[in-house]
């Protein structure tokens, strides 16, 4: 049974909301994940960070398609400590927006922008 509530304790650690504010002024809750089980899923966006530094910011669609992103992805994965996640943007417009913010991102503490 320890084991079950170590696993649960673990679980909640990583979906647990991380603030950062981006470049913009923008406030952003970002959902942690495990850098060693992280796959690029889908339409949503990624942030490789390295402590207080962002590192690369894109999807899965800039790795496969774009060999100048793949490769500042793959640095970005070999030096990275974090990765975040956001949810897919609904439009393209939107989605090279947040890029662009979160580029120059800096984590926010003690500032709650999640319900508890």
């Amino acid at each position: 049974m320890m084991a079950l509530a170590e696993r649960f304790e673990d679980l909640k650690a990583v979906s647990q909301p991380t603030n950062w504010r981006g470049r913009s002024g923008r406030f952003y809750a970002l959902v942690a994940q495990s850098l060693a089980d992280f796959s690029l899923d889908g339409d949503d966006l990624y942030m490789l960070a390295s402590g207080r530094r962002v590192l690369w910011v894109g999807g899965a669609a800039e790795v496969i398609f774009e060999p100048a992103t793949r490769a500042h992805f793959r640095l970005a994965l070999r030096q990275a400590d974090s990765v975040f996640r956001v949810s897919a943007p609904a439009t393209d417009i939107e989605r090279m927006t947040i890029a662009w913010d979160l580029d120059g991102a800096e984590p926010v503490f003690g500032l709650s922008l999640t319900r508890r």
